[in-house]
């Protein structure tokens, strides 16, 4: 049975066309890359909270491992590796280039998700 939590389903909808806004609309050096990196671990974890009963640590974890496991395959060039560096939504969806700057970008978006939740009562 697919349990679905209808309040992080919509807060990630609304995330995602944010992301879909400021990837075509937005062209600057900061809130594209900084701002979406911060925002797709949020989006990443209200769609893991959205569908499953993880709780919010055991979300909030796997959801920056994960990030963290993409950037890494991109340290590794990982999208060249495998012969699709022609392939712009394989570079789009996982990336080119490693960044310590995106890893913090990261890890702001997981401390903004457990300060929402905190302050929401579902952390102690």
């Amino acid at each position: 049975m697919l349990l679905t939590q209808k309040i992080y389903l919509i807060a990630a909808s609304t995330i995602f066309l944010t992301e879909v806004l400021i990837a075509l609309y937005v062209h600057d050096d900061f809130v594209r890359p900084w701002g979406g990196d911060v925002l797709v671990v949020i989006l990443l974890y209200c769609l893991l909270r959205g569908v499953t009963r993880l709780n919010v640590l055991l979300a909030a974890f796997s959801v920056m491992l994960f990030a963290c496991l993409v950037e890494g395959l991109q340290y590794l060039q990982i999208v060249r590796v495998l012969g699709m560096g022609g392939n712009a939504f394989a570079r789009t969806v996982i990336g080119t280039s490693f960044s310590w700057m995106d890893m913090a970008a990261y890890a702001v978006g997981m401390v903004i998700v457990l300060l929402l939740e905190k302050m929401s009562g579902k952390i102690d």
